[in-house]
């Protein structure tokens, strides 16, 4: 589980990469998106989970509310 806030500086939600695949489900929260390389951000709708490839680089775009999500790994 991790958690992001609301209040959280947008400089600490940087690009990166990792090493393994990444499911995201998202608990809650409001108006953030998942961007992924070369493709446009995506909406993240709580219940709804989200594929990153391992070593595609990606980021969080903050949103108007506290954001929960359960991420697993292969």
């Amino acid at each position: 589980i991790r958690e992001f806030s609301r209040d959280v500086d947008s400089s600490e939600l940087s690009w990166h990469r990792d090493h393994a695949d990444r499911h995201v489900k998202v608990r809650s929260g409001k108006s953030w998106c998942l961007q992924l390389e070369n493709s446009l951000p995506v909406k993240l709708i709580p219940g709804n989970s989200y594929f990153i490839p391992a070593r595609t680089y990606h980021r969080v775009i903050k949103g108007k509310s506290d954001l929960v999500v359960e991420i697993s790994e292969n």
